[in-house]
């Protein structure tokens, strides 16, 4: 039996005759399959589309950047456009699970910025210039 394209989470799929044995001899009946989706060490589905956690440092979500994410086909490169906020979702059209024989759904990138764990004494001294310069407040 072939799983028809573009078959969603929860979808329950008709075979016909493939069930067990009618009463007193008669024809077999209908087996019915809920499709259920394994987990991937990647991406969750949605739908027909596809999310992936995209970790980035503070000056790649401040200045922009490119970077390469999985995708089912294999790598695709995402711009991080400047000024990217944690919590922001990036699509790549059509990177997503199929829908149909030559449609699919989209790749969405979910934007997590993450801190340095720890900063030498360099580093210390160049986020405490960038703070002294900054007029950046996200309380107000």
């Amino acid at each position: 039996m072939r799983i028809p394209v573009g078959v969603q989470e929860g979808q329950v799929i008709r075979v016909p005759s493939k069930g067990e044995e009618g009463l007193n001899g008669g024809a077999p009946g209908d087996l019915y399959l809920r499709v259920r989706f394994a987990q991937h060490p990647d991406f969750r589905v949605r739908g027909s589309d596809l999310y992936y956690d995209l970790e980035l440092a503070p000056w790649e979500a401040v200045l922009g950047t490119t970077i390469s994410i999985p995708a089912l086909d294999g790598p695709v490169s995402v711009r991080i456009p400047p000024n990217t906020n944690n919590g922001a979702q990036l699509r790549v059209r059509g990177k997503g699970l199929p829908t149909g024989p030559s449609t699919r759904g989209d790749l969405y990138a979910l934007i997590t910025i993450q801190i340095p764990p720890e900063v030498d004494g360099e580093q210390r001294k160049l986020w405490e210039q960038l703070a002294a310069k900054s007029n950046f407040n996200p309380r107000r």
